[in-house]
């Protein structure tokens, strides 16, 4: 499996929903679908992570943001005949990169609207980008910690 096409599809799915939460809501707009359970809220994030800012965060973070993502795609070349699910984790951070950099890069902040409750606890508001960045992530440490140390055998420790 080409896992680049894995990629195309998550990063149009991406764009295509925030095209469609910005051309049909306002800003800060919240429509439940859930009640007390799943609104999709239109918000804007110009920080780092969960909205976080730093002094001149935004140009760092941009150039940051675009180095990384050029390693990632190294990183994906590199492992190109590895394990399917290396391959697989390493498309959805990928797609998830590439979704949030291009809204900042033409939008300079990304746009976020999955907005999950429970009782009293509000998650951060996300997008289906940094929801591909969650699970790739977690197939890769499930690879690495997992299915990996099945294949390494642990030296015995000395007496």
């Amino acid at each position: 499996m080409n896992v680049l096409w894995l990629t195309a599809g998550i990063l149009f799915l991406d764009q295509a929903s925030k095209y469609a939460i910005k051309s049909s809501l306002t800003l800060y707009q919240s429509i439940p679908i859930i009640p007390e359970f799943f609104n999709l809220t239109f918000v804007t994030n110009s920080g780092i992570a969960f909205g976080i800012n730093i002094p001149g965060g935004f140009i760092i973070f941009k150039v940051l943001h675009t180095l990384m993502t050029i390693g990632l795609i190294w990183y994906i070349w590199q492992e190109r005949k590895s394990h399917p699910l290396v391959r697989v984790s390493l498309a959805l951070i990928l797609a998830g990169a590439l979704g949030n950099l291009i809204d900042r890069l033409v939008y300079g902040e990304v746009v976020d609207f999955l907005d999950f409750m429970v009782g009293d606890f509000h998650w951060f508001i996300f997008n289906i980008a940094d929801s591909a960045v969650t699970i790739g992530m977690v197939i890769y440490i499930y690879f690495t910690f997992v299915i990996e140390n099945k294949k390494t055998p642990i030296a015995e420790i000395p007496s």
